[in-house]
């Protein structure tokens, strides 16, 4: 074989692993963001509810910020 096919072979093999590989972290991601959902203000409020607090709506977005500069 010359150098030239080997050196082809082995671009379109790079090519063809990262595109893949792109698309099987793109699938994993969608899955793990459907089973385990980010938080949002409804979820937070429940949670509040159920350990005995009445969350308002001040008490809500100040706790939504803290976690969005946690991350």
């Amino acid at each position: 074989m010359s150098t030239g096919i080997v050196i082809l072979i082995a671009v379109i093999a790079f090519l063809l692993g990262g595109i893949g590989g792109f698309f099987l972290a793109r699938k994993y991601m969608q899955d793990y963001l459907q089973k385990n959902p980010p938080i949002n203000e409804e979820m937070l409020r429940t949670m509040m509810m159920s350990m005995g607090q009445k969350p308002s709506e001040k008490k809500i977005r100040q706790m939504l910020q803290q976690m969005k500069n946690q991350n």
